[in-house]
């Protein structure tokens, strides 16, 4: 059926189109009320080399030169950088960070990239946390900012790193405020809203198909044709 035959089905079956449609409109609305809205807050960090290097001096009468940590970047840092989002990442540390697997609260920590053969391709750690409560968000993001660290430490202090040399987890972008995020209630309500739709038109479709079957029902058979002669059996 062509694009003005199907509109010309919805006016002639309003009755049973319109209100599928005010349905559809009503049940839309509905489910955007019903989708809690999500709050989402960030943090950046950086790991950085101590200024004074990554090694102690043999001869304390010979330190080592100091460097600026943001012109001291080398592939070490990149790998701590995956560890410490590898070790962020377990159910385990959501768990006890109050982001337990398939609650409604969960973050997402990463280096820019989604890849995770790519991991190791910088020295940052994002923090993304999203929760239906702004409060939640935020301070899920300051907890795990506070985790990465003492992660970070208790890992080198394992290894027995002199702490002169210890790699510094620095705040490029501390906790922001939570923020707003209406992307997935509007994605839920225009779903549900497209399915009305479709809906409204099998209903209308189906009215138009059952009002046709009826006139079929009631309009008379053909009447026979004058002159008609019905068969009848042969004689010898």
């Amino acid at each position: 059926m062509d694009f003005w035959g199907t509109v010309l089905v919805v006016f002639r079956r309003w009755y049973v189109t319109v209100p599928a449609f005010l349905l559809a409109l009503g049940t839309a609305f509905a489910v955007y009320l019903t989708v809690p809205t999500m709050y989402q807050s960030n943090a950046v960090l950086v790991l950085t080399i101590p200024p004074t290097g990554g090694s102690v001096p043999v001869d304390p009468q010979y330190p080592n030169p100091l460097t600026n940590p943001l012109l001291n970047y080398d592939g070490a840092l990149n790998v701590s950088a995956s560890i410490l989002l590898q070790a962020l990442s377990t159910p385990e540390t959501a768990a006890q960070v109050g982001a337990p697997p398939g609650g409604d609260t969960a973050y997402s920590v990463n280096n820019g990239s989604s890849n995770p053969e790519l991991l190791a391709s910088g020295p940052f750690v994002i923090i993304e946390a999203r929760s239906p409560s702004a409060e939640t968000a935020h301070s899920l993001v300051t907890k795990l900012v506070q985790r990465a660290k003492v992660e970070m430490a208790e890992r080198q202090r394992l290894l027995r790193a002199p702490p002169s040399t210890y790699l510094a987890l620095t705040e490029m972008v501390p906790p922001t405020s939570p923020q707003e995020q209406r992307g997935g209630k509007s994605r839920f309500a225009a779903a549900v809203l497209i399915l009305g739709l479709f809906a409204a038109l099998t209903a209308g479709f189906a009215a138009e198909s059952v009002a046709a079957a009826l006139r079929r029902r009631e309009s008379p058979g053909p009447p026979p044709a004058a002159g008609r002669v019905e068969p009848t059996a042969l004689r010898r």
